[in-house]
């Protein structure tokens, strides 16, 4: 047993953690990329990177489903009900409530991608409002005026509306007003949109003809002007969490825009303003009213329940993402509720709705009303259930108009003797002939508003050194801020040891997460103690780099592989050979470890394949305040914990490698954990923009330029996308300067680069020693070498014994074969 596997089993036999599960079940391709390599030396620092202790655990029951289906679901159940035990506890005063409120109301207000506190009225972007046509209707009770019109939010993000009012109001009266937000009723016609403010006008009439004015507003889904609310619900928009985007906060800053709009109107009492809507527009009324005090009551409607109903019920599956906010703070809906306390709140639902069930919406009401009955509110706070699914029933309505009529008219007795019709065919309703040529309402959410100014490149040392380590701060607070506090000690479920031709592989299963099972691969030279190693070289895999590991070793360990399918095709079992004998080459003749780290979702921890539930499951994460690939980066962490601390390779430079999903995974790991020295990324088309980047607010603190020149300004080394070009010397030789190391001294010149012919992206790597200085290595992978500029003598090692063709960039290329013998080719290139 090598020094290695015996200080793993140690720590194996002595695991003092024992991990608490529950056995509760939940109900219900990229283009291949180039090489980036991005060098980062970080001093070692001691101690971890989070100290906190373990929470009290209890023994696993012997009778716990465990398939990876199964332990997410236990998951995601936990980790719910972690937030639903700390919503609104501890509330002891009223005054300690009233000091919460203004923080509270700005976390809201960053989920939402909104700005807090407001600018004022006068300093926000002109309304431009537009009254485009109106007409009246007789009634026996007297006539109403209908609107048409529309006003801008934000420059070109329109917002199509109808105003409905009594056409007879004496001078200088001043009505309560109601903004009506519409749910998703769509209205559409031979290609021609109406507005969901059409499907809804029924409430608009009621009101008006009960001495309101009522604003009714289209939504960017589903209005005249139609825009997006389904970017992961049915796109795979998954940088929208990296850009801290979420459709919810455009439908709440138009209400916002909404009621500077009634504030216009003459004939509107802006102290008496109420909201309401349904389903989605429930969800809007909760948002604006808990966001905007000038709501002076509220009855959101079908709109709200508690994670509990969406992450582990699964009723998220039903919804699209105008209803949520990005849950940096990991709130639970009551959270939201409360900040509508203590003005007058109705929660309005039905008894047999599927995506708002029954028992979510009165934990909210219960949690809420703990805050009302704080502030002496009690009376201010109701609850309606009626009978019925997820409609827009009578009942509902008549509960809503009693509620407004009782406190935005002081009348507590007057029945409800009107009933709320439809009396307009849509296009009477409809307020553009023909878009507005400057228009954005239908791309708003490309790019989505509020994204952080381009980096500007630090003046000083001390000045680079300042912004990393806010960008660090601000990765724990808002990126992973969900990631747990660490154990003392990782527990290891599993490991086993073969070795074949001299080369031990170790497979090792361990507990990221209660619950989470990533998967280690360990391979290196067999009597190698660990005090040899020089480099401990970890690959992150993705799914498709799993396949590739699997063809690869599967036929060497398949004791290790157990469950991994390889693929049987000629191509893929030569390609697989081909990786083996690289790998193994490369590990009897350097003294390093190779580790490849399937972390959650990926591997024998996978989850299921079809593409619908991976949405579903991505989207379960979002509402927790999560993302896989945060967590996965989680994952990377703790796995380099336990190599470090637990299996001793805490003398051994640490590279991390990443390719395309994996790619900014192991870029944020690396960022936060003190001890990786390599970085190599894959695939930067994902990163430079985190174009595909999974996680919260990631653009909003940073971008990948930044945040990997800010690591050690002097030592990054980027490769640019060259694939493709016919490079020259001296002419794309010269195009970037980086800063490498060159037989230990610094070198600021450009680099050339040579591609293997017919490799694919993963390629076999490939170990370019410079003048035969081992101490100056270069990874060759894939489709691009990168040789620095100046005379030099280059040595290219077939380590794996497969001969590849290179071409050498030149007005003649120079093909030539290489074998198994080390060949030695001298370069003299100008800059």
């Amino acid at each position: 047993m090598s020094g290695f596997d015996r200080a793993l089993d140690e720590v194996n036999q002595s695991n003092l953690w024992t991990i608490a599960r529950e056995a509760r079940i939940m109900p219900r391709t990229l283009r291949p990329g180039v090489v980036m390599a991005v060098w980062l030396a970080v001093p070692l620092l001691a101690g971890s990177l989070f100290g906190a202790e373990p929470a009290a655990a209890q023994p696993v029951p012997a009778a716990v489903e465990d398939t990876p289906e199964a332990r997410l679901k236990r998951y995601f159940a936990a980790e719910t009900r972690k937030i639903a035990d700390r919503c609104l506890t501890g509330l002891t005063t009223k005054e300690a409530w009233l000091a919460e409120v203004p923080t509270r109301r700005g976390q809201l207000a960053e989920m939402l991608g909104l700005p807090y506190p407001l600018p004022e009225p006068a300093a926000r972007s002109p309304l431009n409002a537009e009254v485009v046509g109106t007409f009246d209707h007789d009634f026996p009770e007297g006539a109403i005026t209908v609107e048409r019109l529309h006003f801008q939010s934000l420059p070109g993000l329109y917002v199509t509306a109808n105003l409905y009012r009594p056409k007879m109001v004496a001078e200088g009266t001043k009505l309560p007003a109601i903004l009506y937000v519409c749910g998703h009723g769509l209205v559409k016609e031979k290609g021609v949109s109406y507005g969901n403010k059409t499907h809804y006008q029924h409430h608009g009439i009621w009101y008006a003809r009960n001495g309101y004015v009522c604003l009714i507003i289209d939504t960017i889904q589903l209005g005249e002007l139609e825009g997006l609310h389904h970017g992961t619900y049915r796109f795979g928009q998954w940088r929208w969490n990296s850009l801290g985007y979420t459709p919810a906060g455009v439908e709440t800053w138009n209400g916002v825009r909404a009621l500077d709009y009634l504030a216009t109107r003459p004939e509107v009492d802006m102290a008496r303003i109420g909201v309401t809507g349904r389903s989605g527009g429930g969800a809007y009324s909760w948002y604006l009213a808990a966001f905007d005090e000038r709501i002076a009551a509220a009855v959101p409607t079908a709109g709200i329940t508690d994670l509990e109903n969406h992450v582990v019920d699964g009723v998220v599956e039903g919804h699209c993402d105008c209803m949520y906010l990005v849950n940096t703070y990991q709130w639970d809906y009551a959270d939201v509720a409360a900040l509508v306390a203590p003005r007058p709140l109705l929660i309005s639902n039905t008894d047999k709705d599927g995506i708002f069930p029954l028992e979510g919406v009165v934990r909210v009401h219960e949690k809420t009303r703990r805050v009302y009955r704080l502030l002496g509110a009690d009376g201010q706070l109701g609850l309606q259930i009626t009978e019925g699914g997820h409609n827009d029933t009578q009942e509902l309505h008549i509960h809503a108009f009693r509620w407004f009529n009782r406190f935005l008219k002081g009348d507590e007795k007057s029945p409800v003797t009107i009933v709320a019709e439809k009396h307009f065919p849509p296009e009477r309703l409809k307020v553009f002939e023909t878009p507005p040529a400057d228009e954005r309402t239908t791309t708003w959410q490309e790019p989505p508003v509020g994204l952080r100014p381009a980096s500007k490149e630090p003046k000083s040392p001390g000045e680079a050194s300042e912004r990393f380590e806010a960008i660090k701060q601000a990765l724990k607070d808002k990126v992973v801020r969900a990631w747990p506090e660490a154990p003392d000690t990782i527990p290891i479920v599993r490991q086993t040891s073969h070795e074949t031709e001299g080369i031990v592989l170790t497979r090792i299963e361990f507990l990221s997460q209660p619950d989470v099972r990533p998967t280690l691969w360990v391979a290196h030279r067999a009597g190698l103690e660990i005090s040899d190693v020089k480099t401990l070289s970890l690959q992150l895999l993705d799914a498709r780099y799993y396949q590739l590991l699997s063809n690869a070793l599967q036929p060497v360990y398949p004791e290790n592989f157990a469950g991994a399918v390889a693929v049987p095709d000629s191509k893929s079992a030569e390609r697989g050979v081909s990786l083996w004998k690289a790998w193994k080459g490369q590990l009897e003749m350097q003294s390093v470890a190779l580790v490849w780290l399937a972390p959650r979702g990926v591997g024998p921890d996978g989850w299921p394949a079809s593409e619908r539930k991976q949405t579903q499951i991505h989207r379960r994460f979002q509402l927790l305040g999560q993302t896989p690939d945060g967590m996965r980066a989680w994952d990377t962490v703790v796995a380099l914990r336990l190599l470090r601390e637990q299996a001793g390779f805490n003398l051994a430079v640490i590279q991390l490698r990443g390719n395309r999903a994996a790619a900014t995974t192991v870029l944020v790991a690396a960022a936060l954990f003190p001890h990786v020295v390599q970085l190599e990324i894959n695939s930067p088309e994902r990163t430079l923009d985190w174009n595909g980047a999974d996680f919260l607010n990631l653009a909003r603190v940073t971008d990948f330029r930044e945040l990997t020149s800010m690591t050690l300004p002097d030592l990054v080394r980027v490769l640019p996308e060259v694939v493709g070009r016919d490079l020259q010397p001296g002419r794309e030789a010269t195009r970037f300067t980086p800063s490498v190391q060159y037989n230990g001294a610094a070198v600021r010149r450009g680099e050339l680069a040579i591609y293997p012919q017919g490799a694919d992206a993963d390629g076999v790597p490939w170990i370019l020693p410079l003048d035969q200085d081992e101490a100056a290595p270069r990874r060759v992978d894939g489709r691009l070498i990168a040789i620095p500029v100046g005379p030099a003598k280059i040595a290219i090692r077939n380590a794996g014994g497969v001969p590849h063709k290179y071409a050498l960039p030149d007005t003649t290329p120079l093909t030539q074969e290489f074998d198994a013998n080390t060949k030695t080719i001298e370069l003299s290139i100008s800059d």
